[in-house]
């Protein structure tokens, strides 16, 4: 058995005036939760040090540079980092990176027990769009303030599993879980903010929006052998509400931990990578089963294409 006890702290709002190191008091708040609950690994959301910016148009490129960072860790996150340390636990969590080249991505970094950073993700499917939209009923510019990620799909061995990250709008994209499943990744972790109202159908749910993020993790989880831990910034930030729905999957697709609020909440499951196994040497065996031959369309198209 190779078993990691992991912590999934979902975030409660973050609102446009709070200080980085507000937001770092309530992450190490969970971190010391995590330590009482013999958490091995944390997992963090997507922008876990700020409010979800691209909800603002913002012209002047200085006032969109405040929410980014420029070096990881920093002053305002190095006690995040410390106390992770102090505690023996692994962190995954999700920040807007600006490049000492001037390049801005959506980001997601893994440590080590130790509190080394031993793997990066940046953001590949950005939602939204990139110029302001009056047709919409809020704002959704990442396509304004971010590049697609440039790093790939990458995993990497880290307390005797292989683990991957992806961030929010990946985790629809059956690609993203196919691309580290053939690498043989064993557990995804990826954070997320999401709207809990479409801005452009207003009609869809929040019974519908919570459903569809659950069957893209659970399937996800399911058809690559692969642990899933998907966590949330939730709550209203500014009068924009976003989602809850954390959940831990297990390699079968099955819910084994779910987030019950929409505030700061850890939920935990002792998570054993060995569970994966069966899964990738029976049906989802791809050396045996996987026939690429018939899979060309998927690199070499996007659009849709009907035939005549």
């Amino acid at each position: 058995m190779r078993e990691i006890v992991i912590g999934g702290a979902q975030m409660g709002p973050i609102q446009k005036a709070d200080s980085r190191a507000a937001v770092v008091g309530r992450m190490i708040a969970l971190l010391d939760q995590a330590k009482d609950a013999g958490c091995d690994l944390v997992v963090f959301p997507e922008l876990a040090l700020t409010t979800f910016f691209p909800r603002w148009y913002m012209a002047d490129q200085a006032e969109v540079d405040r929410w980014f960072e420029t070096q990881m860790p920093n002053a305002d996150t190095q006690p995040l980092f410390d106390r992770a340390r102090a505690h023996d636990i692994a962190i995954s969590f999700g920040f807007a990176e600006k490049t000492p080249e001037g390049r801005y991505f959506n980001t997601s970094i893994l440590t080590d027990r130790t509190g080394n950073i031993v793997g990066k993700y940046r953001k590949v499917h950005l939602p939204g769009h990139s110029e302001f939209d009056t047709e919409r009923a809020f704002q959704h510019l990442e396509k304004r303030y971010f590049e697609p990620g440039d790093l790939g799909f990458p995993v990497w061995h880290n307390m005797d599993a292989v683990m991957g990250m992806c961030i929010c709008n990946d985790r629809r994209w059956p690609e993203v879980y196919r691309v580290m499943g053939l690498q043989g990744v064993e557990l995804i972790m990826l954070g997320y903010n999401t709207p809990s109202v479409n801005s452009q159908m207003g009609s869809e749910g929040l019974e519908q929006r919570l459903y569809h993020s659950d069957l893209s993790m659970t399937s996800g989880a399911y058809q690559n052998s692969a642990w899933v831990v998907g966590v949330a910034k939730a709550g209203d930030e500014d009068g924009h509400p976003l989602m809850g729905g954390s959940i831990i999957v297990d390699p079968n697709g099955f819910v084994v931990a779910r987030a019950q609020t929409e505030g700061d909440e850890l939920i935990t499951h002792a998570c054993d990578m060995d569970l994966c196994n069966f899964g990738k040497t029976t049906i989802f065996d791809f050396a045996r089963h996987r026939r690429v031959e018939h899979y060309t369309r998927i690199t070499s198209q996007t659009g849709v294409e009907v035939p005549d």
